[in-house]
């Protein structure tokens, strides 16, 4: 999990200074890993070699919604909902942690390290041999 703090201008011209958390479970991997062809990381390296400038926005804006969600006060509930992340993509703060992420690689590498567990190797193995046996 990423606990992110960022400070931004509202729309009425206020400075504000929250914090955000975001996290991709490892059920929620094993599905990207299954759904996308190749895998979620050879898909990503694809995009990333191919050099596709909308693809890869895309697929930040993609994974930044996907992993936003709200901790509940104890730690045992992270709620993520489209709404959810609908409404943390109509602020200023989306804006802000996309920029950031977008124009250095270091810090857009850190933050998809840390909202990406890590899936043991057993499991990534059961994903391809399952990934096989789909047809198509």
């Amino acid at each position: 999990m990423i606990k992110k703090t960022i400070t931004c201008f509202d729309f009425d011209g206020n400075e504000r200074t929250e914090t955000f958390y975001f996290n991709l479970t490892k059920a929620e991997c094993m599905e990207m890993e299954l759904s996308a062809s190749g895998g979620l990381e050879k898909t990503i390296q694809r995009i990333i070699d191919a050099k596709d400038t909308k693809m890869i926005v895309d697929t930040f804006k993609e994974l930044i919604l996907k992993a936003y969600g709200e901790k509940s006060p104890d730690g045992k509930y992270f709620y993520k909902s489209p709404e959810i992340s609908a409404k943390f993509a109509a602020t200023e703060f989306y804006s802000e942690l996309f920029m950031e992420l977008s124009s250095d690689a270091n810090k857009a590498s850190e933050f998809f390290n840390g909202i990406i567990p890590q899936i043991p190797e057993d499991m990534r193995k059961a994903a391809e041999m399952k990934k096989a046996m789909i047809p198509g």
